[in-house]
């Protein structure tokens, strides 16, 4: 369901938010099973001190980031109702199109976002759930070496069923999360009356006296507090689902209120039993409850990589659809919500590198170097591109906007910078992941412009034609023929090619251009522009408009056609589509290490005819060679 209303009755919005904590807290309510112990990993002296000092930098870093960043600034930020990384980065282009060195700045910002994210996508799986099987260490020490075979044989589970699409699983989100956050704040009242103190932490000064008191090792604490706030991307991302108003009362009325709890508990037990820094969250528990807490902290952080899973589907659509990435086949999984797809080949490389990451970090707290540099990377981009923002369609004055930047910029840079300290022993991998994708969207656009730009040395007026053609003999042919381009303006290639071998001309002739709005939907009134061209002869540009969180299916577009007078019998109709043979100059400006790739990238990319929905039977291919 797609809420983008303001207005929602009571009923709405309670079902809204019970659907938004069991989706979008998921990566963020299970920090809980490993923050805390990371934050004292590194030999951090357990007393009540530090205790609540390092609660207390918990507690601000939600407040500031979560709550006041994403849930009140970053959020009013909607591209018609939608949310994440893309979206923003589509908003910000706003005005910058005639701007060709603010709108490369903007879009490898939003790039390297959406790449950093990919990092997070492919470590939140493998962290959350092998923290939660990790529990059997304190209920049974003897099946530790069964740890890694359970969260292989889970995660596959959760692989696997992405083809089966998750609507059905889904409807058991909600309660189980709702079931969760319940459970973290009850753990944690039960555990804060033995040591109420802790409840000292909300004032600040404790948070920063203990940084100054600890000075470098104080700077190199940060890199694990940032543990508490990872999934709070999710917030903005999944607004598209839920709404503004959804999230936020999920957030602020349950979910905020019982992570603190469970934070302050596990903080109480530290003062009380600095012994059970061994697995503060599961020690938070009685022994009766440790087998069902295991089993609820299983299905809590599946349902978290799910969602997480979910996002990386969703901002690959976003990125094939806005141009930045090949196309990709695209499955979607429910006849009735839109947003449920599945992307066989996002799935399966995210499958392969989180076993890979399982079997090499072999731990949480080995995994949890690697996380930070994702989070925080994704944050500081998010940052910037919502300074323009505000800046640009917002319009606020300056001290305003880039006070909000320092303020927020300051805090990304105090939890970017001791996981930077982290890239050698596991920081590297996600900054390797998110390089190889930039780096394959960077040569993808490249190469996309060396396209758009021979198309256009080549293109051939529609008028220009017309006047070739006249006392050429040419065979008639009744019926419509439709052929797809790439470029908006002119006669694409694949015509030229099939007058100059076949000699043959339909009597009605259609040039389609598919184009994706910046903005996440197109109105069904504005979907499709027409215009005819030629004397003698009929020729039509038309042009279908979708947004990019829309399914471009050609085949019901065209019937929205007979609205501008043209009528398209589409059992007679035949696609003419070209089938591109690549090869590059000497002198290309495509550098030599980008040509093999993109010529891989352009030659793997799904069919435009499965992708635009057109029927097969009605297709022909012709070959088409193209020099960069």
């Amino acid at each position: 369901m797609s809420q983008k209303q303001n207005g929602y009755s009571r009923e709405q919005l309670m079902a809204l938010s019970l659907g938004a904590i069991g989706v979008v807290f998921g990566d963020i309510g299970t920090s809980p099973l490993y923050a805390v112990k990371e934050v004292f990993h590194d030999g951090l002296a357990i007393n009540a001190e530090h205790v609540i000092g390092v609660l207390s930098l918990i507690f601000w870093s939600l407040t500031l980031v979560v709550t006041t960043k994403y849930a009140i600034f970053i959020m009013r930020a909607d591209n018609k109702g939608e949310g994440g990384i893309m979206a923003l980065m589509a908003l910000a282009l706003h005005g910058s199109h005639h701007d060709p060195k603010k709108k490369f700045f903007i879009v490898t910002l939003g790039l390297l976002g959406a790449s950093l994210f990919y990092g997070d996508s492919i470590i939140t799986p493998a962290i959350s759930v092998l923290s939660a099987v990790e529990g059997l260490q304190i209920m049974a020490p003897s099946l530790d070496r069964y740890i890694l075979p359970i969260t292989i044989s889970v995660l596959s589970i959760l692989f696997i069923m992405q083809a089966k699409g998750t609507g059905k699983v889904g409807r058991i989100f909600s309660p189980v999360m709702l079931f969760w956050f319940a459970t973290l704040a009850v753990l944690g009242v039960i555990n804060i009356v033995k040591a109420p103190q802790v409840l000292l932490a909300v004032n600040p000064l404790y948070g920063v006296q203990m940084l100054f008191e600890l000075g470098w090792k104080g700077f190199v604490i940060m890199g694990a507090v940032v543990l508490a706030i990872t999934g709070a991307e999710a917030l903005y991302a999944d607004m598209g689902h839920f709404g503004l108003k959804p999230i936020r009362y999920a957030w602020f009325g349950f979910v905020f209120p019982a992570l603190l709890l469970n934070y302050f508990g596990q903080g109480a037990l530290l003062i009380t039993n600095p012994a059970a820094i061994e697995n503060p969250f599961y020690l938070l528990a009685p022994d009766w409850a440790l087998y069902p807490l295991l089993i609820l902290s299983t299905l809590a952080t599946v349902i978290a990589s799910q969602a997480v899973i979910s996002g990386a589907f969703s901002i690959t659509r976003q990125a094939i659809l806005l141009g930045y990435c090949p196309r990709m086949n695209i499955r979607h999984t429910s006849g009735d919500e839109m947003g449920q797809i599945y992307i066989p080949a996002v799935n399966w490389l995210l499958m392969v590198v989180v076993f890979i990451l399982v079997l090499s970090f072999k731990s949480s707290s080995a995994l949890a170097s690697a996380y930070g540099i994702a989070v925080t990377g994704t944050m500081m981009t998010t940052t910037i591109l919502a300074f323009i923002v505000i800046q640009e369609l917002w319009q606020w004055n300056k001290i305003t906007s880039i006070s909000f930047l320092s303020f927020f910029l300051l805090i990304d840079l105090s939890f970017l910078a001791p996981n930077c300290l982290k890239i050698t022993s596991g920081g590297w991998l996600p900054l390797v992941v998110g390089a190889v994708l930039f780096t394959t969207m960077k040569i993808w656009i490249k190469g996309r412009e060396l396209l758009s730009k021979y198309l256009d040395e080549k293109r051939v007026l529609f008028e220009e034609l017309e006047e070739k053609l006249q006392g050429v003999p040419l065979a008639s042919v009744k019926g419509t023929a439709i052929y797809l381009a790439r470029s908006i303006h002119g006669v694409p290639l694949v015509l030229l090619q099939n007058l100059e071998h076949n000699h043959v001309l339909h009597e009605k002739i259609i040039v389609l251009t598919i184009v994706t709005k910046e903005e996440p939907y197109v109105d069904e009134a504005h979907r499709v522009k027409v215009r005819s061209f030629g004397k003698n002869r009929n020729f039509y540009r038309v042009k279908l408009y979708f947004g990019f969180q829309e399914e471009q299916d050609v085949r019901r577009a065209l019937q929205l056609c007979s609205n501008e007078g043209l009528i398209i019998d589409q059992k007679t109709v035949s696609f003419f589509v070209g089938s591109e043979r690549l090869s590059f100059r000497r002198l290309s400006p495509m550098p030599k290490w980008g040509r093999p790739l993109f010529k891989f990238l352009i030659h793997n990319s799904a069919s435009a005819i499965e992708y635009f929905k057109i029927p097969v039977e009605r297709v022909l291919e012709l070959g088409i060679r193209i020099e960069l």
